[in-house]
């Protein structure tokens, strides 16, 4: 178990981030009188209300790349990968809920920081995969090629 804290880690954070998100969205109906089930309104709250959909709308992705990337990767980048997603992410809201322009940077920084995770989860199953099911080493063929081993 101690081989996955980092990932239980940083999937606690990214629960309780996305429960910030949802309370966000309560405070904002609350403030601008939006009721359930409305999901339009004034602008400020529309965009407190996209910007709490879109994380959600990524939050599987980036859990399950997460623990991909984490088990067949390694653990430490993967968790750093996260935190900084997360990061990312709040700053995309925060961002968002003061002007849609002010979503862009984040939102790009945590697309990166995906495909980053999506690179080491491929990497991490392709080599697993080798290993498991055609009984090649790709990491020790490839040393042996550049005649490191």
């Amino acid at each position: 178990m101690e081989e996955a804290v980092g990932l239980g880690a940083v999937t606690v954070l990214a629960v309780l981030e996305q429960a910030y998100f949802s309370l966000q969205v309560i405070y904002a109906r609350r403030k601008y009188s939006v009721s359930p089930p409305t999901t339009s309104g004034p602008p400020e709250f529309e965009r407190v209300f996209r910007a709490q959909a879109n994380c959600s709308e990524y939050f599987p992705i980036f859990v399950t790349l997460l623990w991909i990337s984490g088990v067949f990767f390694n653990q430490g980048l993967s968790s750093v990968c996260g935190l900084l997603y997360l990061y990312g992410r709040l700053r995309y809201f925060w961002g968002y809920s003061v002007s849609a322009k002010g979503r862009l940077a984040p939102l790009y920084f945590s697309s990166q920081i995906l495909w980053v995770l999506i690179g080491f989860s491929s990497i991490g199953v392709l080599l697993m995969f080798s290993q498991v099911y055609l009984n090649v080493d790709l990491l020790q063929e490839l040393g042996s090629a550049l005649g490191l081993s």
